[in-house]
């Protein structure tokens, strides 16, 4: 389990409230860190907003699935970011266990899908349709693979069942694993000095859709059940065959022991609710600003103390 020992400039600290902070335990607060930079930061911002309330934190490296069983058996005490379209069935799966709750939904609006930066659509002017799409395929072959067009999907763990579509709606597409957000980035960053068209897994918010505008990729649209009933969808035969959906919630969890051995801490986490420019200028600070995590929060704290000490009353 890995800590980190950055703490809050002092004059940060002083301005945070410390009355009601001894009922909370001793023991360690565990914040999981996953692979994207808005979740990495905006732990970090929380975790040093807990610290200056009196509270021990540490950080542990979990799978961004598997984060959510290891809430319900109280082995780390919460999750900052469950994205609807990239957890939601994780989440409810735990749910149904018992062991963790819904803590509360951020001011945000998520979505999660193929995109394309603009100057893709000189190359095939039919997008968003994911039809048209289709029909360009070529337009997005490489030599990995040969006349069929190559989409950069995210990270294996994130789960986001791109070679399922591609089979369930009969597209000429292979799809690729990106080992890291950090790939996706790079894969736009290479094509965009010669406008080279690209279509990769991207979503909101973060911080690319101020570098890079561009648009998702419209499929048949999201209908509960795509990813569970054949029946569900345009193919009678398949799953996944519709696109994520397009106004997704991004909640907090919590583990069900959190409210009773730290409620300081966890009133403090019902409260926080962060909004999409909020949670895209936290991954600015590290995947633009280059900063490091640590500092990225303990700089956006400076920045937004009317935002967060609220919470922390």
């Amino acid at each position: 389990m890995k800590k980190f020992t950055t703490a809050l400039t002092a004059g940060v600290l002083a301005a945070m409230p410390f009355t009601a902070m001894a009922e909370d335990s001793s023991d360690p607060i565990i914040i999981p860190i996953h692979n994207w930079s808005s979740q990495i930061v905006m732990s970090n911002v929380v975790g040093q907003m807990l610290e200056g309330m009196g509270n021990n934190v540490e950080y542990v490296t979990t799978d961004s699935q598997a984060v959510y069983e290891s809430v319900r058996l109280g082995d780390v005490t919460f999750e900052l970011e469950v994205w609807e379209g990239a957890f939601g069935a994780s989440f409810r799966a735990a749910l149904e266990k018992g062991g963790l709750h819904d803590a509360g939904d951020h001011n945000a609006v998520t979505r999660e899908d193929w995109w394309y930066p603009m100057w893709t659509k000189e190359s095939c002017p039919g997008l968003p349709s994911w039809e048209a799409l289709n029909d360009c395929a070529k337009v997005f072959a490489t030599a990995e693979t040969g006349d069929k067009g190559r989409y950069l999907d995210g990270p294996v763990d994130w789960l986001k069942h791109g070679k399922e579509r591609v089979e369930a709606l009969d597209m000429d597409f292979v799809v690729v694993n990106a080992g890291s957000a950090a790939a996706l980035w790079a894969e736009i960053g290479a094509a965009e000095a010669e406008k080279k068209p690209v279509v990769v897994f991207n979503w909101t918010p973060n911080f690319a859709e101020a570098v890079w505008p561009g648009e998702f990729v419209e499929f048949p649209e999201w209908v509960d059940g795509c990813d569970k009933d054949p029946s569900v969808g345009p193919n009678p035969n398949a799953l996944y065959d519709c696109g994520n959906p397009a106004k997704g919630y991004l909640k907090k969890a919590a583990w069900d022991g959190m409210k009773d051995k730290w409620p300081a801490a966890y009133e403090t986490l019902t409260k926080i609710s962060f909004t999409n420019p909020q949670i895209a200028e936290m991954a600015k600070l590290v995947d633009t600003d280059e900063m490091e995590p640590e500092e990225a929060a303990t700089a956006w704290l400076e920045a937004n103390k009317d935002v967060w000490m609220p919470w922390t009353q």
